[in-house]
């Protein structure tokens, strides 16, 4: 009885990090092209100073927020098939997330003590 409910737990905590993962990445193409409109609006000419940070903004910044996105979709996906990476992925996902109040909080602690039950290890140690 007690695997099934966490099962149904570990579930959620996937797919809320899919969630996650989708949201990030409509989040980086709205960055993308809010720097880029930014960097329109700027001007081209010459080097300033505004107008390079912005370029590299708009470049790194959705680079970075793409490949955490990708992270999360990866430990999500992997949550609902029980591979062992995937709950280590999570859990340090979940760690970091408890520093994005409110939200992220929420959803860190419900991950870390769904994925630190002793229920939940020994669903991931079947073979």
């Amino acid at each position: 009885m007690e695997d099934s409910k966490m099962k149904k737990h570990v579930t959620v905590v996937g797919a809320i990090h899919i969630g996650i993962g989708v949201l990030s990445l409509i989040g980086a193409v709205a960055t993308f092209f809010a720097l880029r409109f930014a960097m329109g609006m700027a001007g081209q000419e010459g080097e300033n100073t505004g107008v390079v940070v912005i370029r590299f903004l708009s470049v790194s910044l959705p680079l970075l927020i793409t490949v955490l996105a990708t992270i999360a979709l990866v430990g999500g996906i992997g949550l609902f098939t029980y591979k062992p990476w995937a709950r280590y992925l999570v859990i340090v996902f979940a760690a970091l997330g408890c520093l994005f109040i409110p939200v992220g909080t929420l959803s860190g602690v419900y991950a870390l003590w769904v994925l630190l039950q002793d229920e939940t290890v020994k669903l991931f140690e079947k073979p």
